[in-house]
């Protein structure tokens, strides 16, 4: 029995208590971005390495996440090649970046759906130099697992696409990934909500990586802590065990034994 109280992870050596990963796009300011990551008591934060400014000219995205407490995960987002997703995790390590990198090969710019061939292909490329990689694919079983291959520590599938809020689209194939891929899963984009993060923690996930629900809400800061609180419920949902599903009605007081 897992005590709740030691409920950790372990990812690449490296042992983490939140089971949240938190994005650093779209928030109104650098001070929003530090807030709602503090109230998500996210451990792990990714940050889109093409997007961040390093002309030295003023504060930068990387200016509001504390080094000593957090792990820094650069992320390819918006790399549609091999190569631009290899160059920008080179970048990264240039920059004096840990070796964690989150892999991100787009194969389509409507859906922003990931090209999974291409994934596994750069995956190689930088498991082999070194990285510690962490791909983003889609909810498919065999890529995850030629991702483990290629010496992944854990898969990244999408819950629904990047940005969209629809929360979990195919419970049953994320369910799948996560009995048969024998490493960690983290359920990332499409998360719009607690209840969608609480959702992926119940089918059995790690962790939930998760940018645009929180930032996009109304009140991003207090959405932070929503979302910490429904991975948490989530988690300790599934560590519990749910009750099996009936067809039919089952009184909660037995029948037998009333007194007439």
């Amino acid at each position: 029995m897992t005590d709740i109280a030691t409920d950790t992870w372990t990812l690449a050596g490296r042992t983490f208590h939140s089971r949240i990963i938190i994005g650093t796009g779209k928030f109104a300011s650098l001070d929003e971005t530090r807030a709602a990551i503090a109230a998500s008591g996210a451990e792990m934060v990714t940050v889109a390495l093409r997007r961040v400014d390093l002309s030295g000219k003023g504060p930068n995205l990387l200016d509001a996440i504390d080094r000593s407490r957090l792990a820094l995960l650069p992320n390819t987002a918006g790399c549609y090649t091999v190569d631009d997703a290899v160059r920008t995790c080179h970048l990264a390590r240039e920059l004096g970046m840990d070796d964690f990198v989150k892999l991100e090969v787009i194969g389509d710019p409507k859906t922003l759906f990931p090209d999974n061939a291409a994934t596994v292909e750069a995956a190689r490329i930088l498991v082999k130099e070194g990285f510690t990689v962490l791909p983003y694919c889609g909810d498919d079983l065999i890529t995850c697992k030629r991702l483990i291959d290629a010496g992944c520590p854990a898969v990244m599938p999408l819950a629904a696409p990047i940005g969209s809020g629809l929360g979990i689209r195919n419970p049953h194939n994320l369910k799948i990934i996560i009995d048969e891929v024998g490493a960690p899963v983290i359920v990332d984009a499409g998360v719009g909500t607690a209840s969608d993060a609480a959702v992926a923690m119940e089918l059995g996930a790690t962790a939930v990586l998760m940018n645009t629900g929180i930032a996009a809400a109304k009140r991003p800061v207090l959405m932070a802590e929503a979302m910490r609180l429904g991975v948490d419920a989530g988690r300790k949902a599934f560590l519990a065990g749910r009750m099996a599903m009936k067809a039919y009605a089952n009184a909660s007081s037995p029948v037998v034994g009333l007194i007439e």
